[in-house]
């Protein structure tokens, strides 16, 4: 389907009746030609001697099969899971980087597509995002670590999207790369339409690769993966007007940027840094989060809040910042590489997390594709999403994460992951949300096998600006002492130097080692200049005190949270039995309850426990939650 990419007296031409990327202009579009192709989907990613296949990993091969059961082996086998209770296996993995010759860094732009289907009847148009997959064939340290993966944002309302998107990678191989683009109409809350796919392999790559560089190569869209419904009203469309392609194009870049800097065997994005916001106004108003409405005001400066809340001679206050409830998911891109230290492995403390991660046996696939499901719910694109660059590793880089973490506004507690790849997921969660899903890294982490790190973060604001990494700086801190100058009664300062990241290790999905912490700290110190991180173990005392101090400033400053997870975030309407039960879970405090969705997962874990959940105590008026709902207190 595709020709080869070194032309020659042994290249073979493509067999006939294949697409081919489309050539346009002169010798060199014809040149361009020897150096990249378009090939079919399932082609496999370009090896050669140097380096084995993407499935090769690091990973000791395991020994002869086992023999046929007998009473011996199952009493050895009893012997070991007892042995993994009390240490199951996961957490911290020390499997080093695979050895690797250096490679290259490669700048990707997408640039724009055109001729696109409508995928929405309605309007006649789409919503395109395009999200790009790079494979190539060096080796990972295990077969489960995923592939980079790269998205851009949405173009709303058109055909013929410009997205004008850089992806620069470090250390692709000497033997090239498959790269996978998938177009697809963003069509929140239903599942999002297929437009397409672009498959580009590239067999070799050196210093002197010419690439295809701006504007762009273009390169014809696979039709065959597209939404039927798409094309099919783009054919009715069509039929009456002559010489209009049916096939859709994209353009693109590649162009090699010299070599990259160690450590080799690990592929990283080194930029842009960007980062997405995504909001859900019911989540926020059943957990009682609010935000600036204008999101301005997160980064007025001082002088800036001194005119506007000062008071005047009367006494009586100017201007107030208006408030929505808002509930707000974040990602941030952070620059890689991620140190190598930083891997870590779900913990099996249980064989049904096991048969979740893997997605394997029924009640794993129900249960892995519920937490996808979940996740894209939280994680939510839609065009409320806030999308953005930043320069990396700059203070405009603390900012932003400022900005997303409202500074030290209300006593917040945040969870986080961060995975092999640098990319941090944080939601305002914590022990004081109970068992709702969103503090379960699993969620977070979209039951990914691997990832660098996770556990809980907040921030904390220091009387005078002052970097350091400190738990004691020495002086008064925000929130457990008020401050003026910031929160509760000012606009918080802009300077990352009033500020420090408190974060740790706690997360039972994981169970981060606690020696990765100093290298956690250096990586985000990199990223996050001028901010103070300190990075405390789960079991440390003072990060619980620091954690404790952080939920009474929430009870202070806020107020409880009740959560409801299972209702979809975009509904807009309570029934009276909604509201009644959200009255209940006011008066449960803080003790908390088991929904019936929370009921059923346990049921899953343990089918023996029917009669337990089929029968209903006295202490279950208090302890279940409302009907199709997912509720903590």
């Amino acid at each position: 389907m595709s020709a080869p990419i070194e032309g020659g007296p042994d290249s073979t031409p493509a067999p006939h009746g294949q697409d081919q990327p489309s050539q346009r202009g002169g010798p060199d579009d014809a040149n361009k030609e020897k150096i990249v192709q378009q090939v079919p989907d399932d082609c496999p990613t370009p090896e050669n001697k140097e380096h084995p296949h993407p499935d090769a990993t690091n990973e000791k091969q395991d020994g002869p099969p086992p023999r046929r059961s007998t009473f011996k082996n199952k009493f050895k086998e009893q012997k070991e899971k007892l042995k993994t209770k009390t240490k199951p296996p996961g957490g911290y993995d020390p499997t080093p980087l695979p050895d690797a010759p250096p490679g290259f860094t490669v700048k990707f732009i997408f640039h724009r597509a055109e001729n696109l289907p409508a995928a929405d009847i309605s309007t006649g148009t789409s919503d395109p995002f395009l999200t790009a997959t790079l494979t190539t064939s060096l080796p990972k340290r295990h077969k489960e670590d995923p592939d980079l993966v790269y998205r851009t944002c949405t173009v709303r309302k058109t055909l013929e999207p410009h997205w004008e998107q850089e992806w620069i990678v470090a250390n692709v191989p000497s033997s090239g790369f498959k790269l996978k683009c998938r177009l697809y109409d963003e069509d929140w809350p239903d599942h999002n339409d297929r437009l397409g796919n672009v498959t580009i392999i590239v067999p070799r790559l050196s210093e002197d690769w010419e690439g295809f560089k701006p504007p762009g190569k273009e390169f014809e869209v696979k039709k065959r993966s597209g939404s039927k419904r798409a094309y099919i009203l783009k054919a009715c469309t069509s039929a009456f007007t002559k010489k209009v392609s049916m096939t859709p194009r994209l353009y693109m870049s590649a162009v090699v940027l010299g070599k990259s800097d160690p450590p080799y065997g690990q592929m990283y994005t080194v930029g842009p840094t960007y980062y997405f916001k995504h909001f859900s106004p019911m989540i926020g108003r059943m957990m009682g989060i609010k935000v600036n409405k204008d999101e301005a005001d997160d980064s007025h400066n001082q002088d800036a809040d001194a005119a506007a809340s000062t008071s005047h001679s009367n006494g009586k206050q100017v201007e107030k910042r208006t408030q929505k409830y808002d509930f707000q998911a974040n990602e941030i891109q952070l620059a890689g590489p991620v140190p190598p230290k930083l891997y870590h492995r779900y913990v099996e403390f249980r064989p049904i997390i096991g048969l979740l991660f893997r997605g394997s046996g029924l009640r794993g696939k129900i249960l892995n594709k519920a937490l996808h499901h979940q996740h894209s719910r939280v994680y939510n694109f839609d065009r409320s999403t806030n999308w953005g660059t930043f320069k990396p590793c700059s203070e405009e880089a603390s900012l932003q994460f400022l900005k997303m973490v409202h500074f030290d506004e209300g006593g917040r507690i945040f969870t986080y992951v961060i995975t092999l790849d640098g990319l941090m997921r944080f939601t305002e969660t914590g022990k004081e949300f109970g068992v709702d899903l969103l503090s379960k890294h699993t969620m977070h982490s979209d039951a990914s096998i691997y990832i660098a790190c996770s556990g809980e973060f907040f921030i904390r604001r220091l009387r005078k600006p002052k970097v350091t990494g400190d738990p004691e700086p020495g002086e008064p801190t925000h929130p457990e002492e008020i401050l003026p100058g910031g929160p509760p009664e000012e606009t918080p300062p802009t300077k990352p130097e009033y500020y420090q990241l408190v974060i740790d290790n706690d997360s039972g999905t994981y169970r981060p080692d606690k020696s990765v912490l100093p290298d956690l700290q250096k990586y985000l110190e990199r990223n996050f200049p001028g901010l103070g991180i300190v990075a405390l173990g789960c079991d440390d005392p003072e990060d619980q005190n620091l954690k404790k101090a952080q939920l009474k400033v929430k009870k202070r400053e806020g107020r409880t949270v009740n959560m409801v997870l299972n209702r979809s975030p975009s509904a807009s309407s309570f029934s009276s039995g909604d509201i009644s039960d959200l009255e209940n879970m006011e008066q449960a405090g803080d003790r908390g309850r088991k929904s019936k969705k929370e009921r059923a997962w346990d049921l899953l874990e343990e089918p023996r426990r029917l009669k337990e959940f089929t029968g209903r105590h006295p202490a279950d008026a208090v302890m279940s939650g409302p009907s199709g709902s997912n509720v903590a207190t």
